[in-house]
């Protein structure tokens, strides 16, 4: 049984803020990709518009080996499903993706889904932009980081942060040997992404200012890649490393503060500095306090929301959301417990047998029933679980979670995780947005549809 533990300072202290109120400017909405929309949303939705791509995504890696016969685990999650749609962002009215089949830049009018502007790289473009400043950051696998105008798609900068022009075959395609696959971070005045994948190659963390394109400081590591949508806090940045762990940088000058200990996976979110990462081999969340390397906590599932009074876990079978405050207050007394028992055990190592080892056993039999009844409570910390069929994606609009299906979206009440909608869409919806009222759900063929969701009075 996998228990929780300890999940302290659920809020989200640390998000970087970017964009209006109404938009949704990069990757689950903020770099913490957190998924939490700055509005509310109210079920049921109604059709709007669906915008269909000539092409469908052409994901980097197509999915995981069948089984692992080392250690005899079957049934393997992907762990790097970053590019499986073309994930939207929103900002002033318009929307934009990337996408991985054509090597464009595409610019949508958010309300009537008809194509404004395009523009082209020379290698897929794997992750979502960002827009920030009347700007698009994008990067591509041709190497290149692109700035381009918001409005017009008229190119600002283009810059290579690897050390030369040098192409290969890779993922059925020619790409770079240093390809951006980080998504781009822009923070004030800099604009942070990484190139490469390859680690005996490098692998450059890179500052760049965002007004002119020149780079400010590079950081070379040799041991990781660098795949999957990049995150930050105040003080740090932490990029995923595709099937490995995160590494943890500091933003000033992108120098390693560590590589965290986990299952591996290219999803990730952030509550303050503490990280929460996945999926693993089998689904699991592995839950990383801030200032350390060890997990604290594993969550079966494939991907968790966070507020400041519940969170929420999505798994392949249901949506449960969790009573942090009662929890918190179990975990405690949980560590104080287990702290306590480990303690026994090393002292009965060492009892002779009599009376003193006598007494050891029964407080250590003692502690075990405590530990049994905390563990107990702490899973009735749930305050609800419901059964639900979208396992693919998920994000926050007020009192509705969201969720992303195989070929469906739905929609549920936060309170109680009652279904409140459900809409059908053309393919696996791994991408979700929020925006202007709006809803839009994108899949793994290259569809994006978007939902109106109902007024308040209708």
């Amino acid at each position: 049984m996998i228990f929780i533990r300890h999940f302290s300072v659920l809020c989200l202290l640390g998000t970087v803020s970017i964009g209006q109120t109404a938009d949704w400017p990069t990757y689950q909405h903020d770099y913490a990709r957190t998924g939490v929309a700055k509005e509310s949303l109210l079920a049921p939705f109604s059709d709007g518009w669906v915008h269909r791509s000539k092409h469908a995504p052409r994901p980097a890696w197509r999915g995981e080996a069948k089984w692992d016969g080392w250690h005899k685990v079957y049934d393997l999650k992907s762990r790097q499903i970053f590019d499986y749609a073309y994930h939207p962002v929103i900002a002033d009215g318009l929307l934009y993706y990337g996408s991985s089949a054509d090597d464009k830049i595409y610019c949508l009018d958010a309300a009537t889904g008809k194509q404004r502007w395009a523009y082209f790289t020379e290698g897929p473009v794997r992750l979502a932009p960002t827009i920030a400043g009347g700007r698009v950051f994008v990067g591509s696998d041709d190497g290149h980081a692109y700035c381009l105008d918001a409005k017009s798609g008229s190119l600002i900068w283009k810059i290579r942060p690897g050390p030369k022009d040098y192409r290969i075959p890779g993922n059925a395609r020619i790409i770079s040997r240093w390809p951006l696959r980080t998504g781009i971070v822009v923070i004030g005045d800099l604009a942070y992404c990484a190139a490469g994948m390859f680690p005996s190659e490098g692998v450059l963390i890179t500052a760049i200012d965002a007004g002119t394109g020149k780079i400010k400081w590079q950081q070379k590591q040799t041991d990781l890649p660098a795949q999957g949508y990049m995150l930050a806090s105040h003080t740090r940045l932490y990029v995923p490393a595709g099937r490995n762990n995160p590494v943890v940088l500091s933003r000033a000058d992108g120098k390693r503060i560590r590589v965290v200990s986990g299952q591996g996976g290219t999803y990730a979110l952030l509550t303050g500095d503490n990280l929460v990462f996945g999926p693993g081999k089998t689904g699991t969340l592995g839950f990383v306090e801030s200032n350390q390397s060890d997990q604290l906590a594993t969550f079966k599932g494939n991907h968790m929301i966070v507020t400041p009074v519940r969170s929420f876990l999505q798994s392949d079978t249901e949506l449960s959301a969790l009573d942090r405050s009662r929890y918190l207050d179990l975990a405690r007394k949980r560590r104080t417990l287990k702290k306590r028992h480990e303690q026994l055990k090393e002292a009965l190592k060492k009892a002779p047998n009599g009376s003193q080892r006598a007494q050891l056993l029964q407080e250590a039999t003692q502690l075990g029933q405590k530990l049994d009844e905390v563990q107990a409570g702490m899973q009735e910390c749930f305050a609800w679980r419901v059964a639900s069929n979208q396992p693919l994606s998920m994000v926050l609009a007020g009192q509705t979670l969201i969720t992303g299906g195989h070929n469906e979206v739905a929609a549920y009440h936060a309170k109680d995780g009652s279904l409140l909608w459900q809409g059908k869409v053309d393919g696996e919806v791994f991408g979700l947005a929020v925006a202007d009222g709006r809803l839009y759900a994108s899949t793994s063929k290259g569809v994006i549809h978007c939902f109106r969701a109902r007024r308040l009075g209708n």
